[in-house]
């Protein structure tokens, strides 16, 4: 049963990945149809292109960006169709583009990543494939959901910046709830282990994710004040002020932005090398550097 429950979330982190994708192509198509063509460019588009009528514009099933044909249900299989097809869409040819696998493969693995942390942490796991599924609290459950929910919108602000270089103010307010959420839920199951309600464990459970998200996302806008915004954006030191809430700990903030900032350096170094003014979105990168420290906490909080 743990077996199945470990695969059931790579399929539903597939589907969530290219549901996610998708969602974020359109979302942007939308926001560019509703500005007008002008030779200004700043100027919005009449009250008559509502947003209402632009999503009536936009298609209800996906389509292949080149030619605009409605791609049919077994080309949208995640992962598999894309392999299958090598890339290319069935009725042009053209390339469908690198995005869609990687948001696929992304968020199956980061599904698969925290269902495991989620049986490690419930001490339930066991490579015995015969094993029945362990007995899991409520909160447990409660907590590893949220956490599912604070990384489809993680993944999702993560796509659309890398994408687009923008992180929308909805989602980034989503995270948010959701990263105050899993703090309230992490110190009412403290509570329930302890068995009483002591104040200084609440201060302390309360105060830590604060501290994290003050100096996560605190370095951040240090960032973007001295650089001008050169180095980073205007929304990445919200990202990972959330995300230094979501971890709960400074130290494990200061492991998330290591993170971050060496894997962005690794894999955008040859691409900006020799650029000048070239900006390199960090939101990607600190989703991430979100999961790889989330899924390794308790070992990182232990080597302190």
């Amino acid at each position: 049963m743990q077996i199945l429950f470990l695969a059931l979330m790579f399929v539903l982190g597939a589907i969530f990945g290219s549901f996610l994708c998708c969602q974020v192509r359109r979302l942007h198509e939308g926001q560019r149809r509703r500005v007008t063509t002008t030779k200004e460019h700043q100027k919005v588009a009449s009250d008559a292109l509502t947003v209402r009528s632009i999503k009536r514009q936009l298609p209800h099933r996906s389509i292949c960006l080149h030619c605009k044909k409605q791609l049919n249900w077994y080309d949208n299989i995640p992962i598999i169709s894309w392999l299958i097809l090598r890339g290319r869409c069935r009725f042009c040819h053209q390339k469908i583009g690198l995005a869609e696998l990687i948001s696929e493969l992304s968020v199956s693995l980061a599904f698969l990543a925290i269902g495991f942390h989620f049986l490690q942490e419930a001490h339930a796991f066991t490579p015995n494939i015969l094993a029945p599924f362990p007995t899991i609290t409520p909160m447990n459950w409660a907590i590893f959901i949220i956490t599912l929910l604070l990384t489809i919108s993680l993944a999702f602000l993560a796509i659309y910046d890398g994408l687009y270089g923008e992180l929308p103010s909805l989602c980034l307010t989503i995270s948010a709830i959701c990263a105050i959420i899993l703090v309230i839920l992490q110190v009412g199951d403290s509570f329930l282990v302890v068995g009483f309600f002591d104040s200084q464990i609440a201060i302390q459970k309360i105060l830590m994710p604060i501290l994290s998200s003050a100096l996560f996302g605190g370095i951040y806008l240090a960032l973007y004040f001295v650089s001008k915004g050169k180095w980073v954006g205007d929304g990445d030191w919200l990202l990972a002020g959330i995300i230094g809430l979501a971890l709960g700990h400074p130290w494990l903030s200061l492991v998330a932005l290591f993170i971050a900032n060496l894997l962005a350096t690794i894999i955008m170094y040859p691409a900006v090398k020799g650029k000048k003014n070239h900006q390199i979105y960090f939101g990607p990168f600190l989703v991430l550097a979100f999961v790889i420290t989330y899924v390794f906490s308790s070992f990182l909080i232990s080597v302190i």
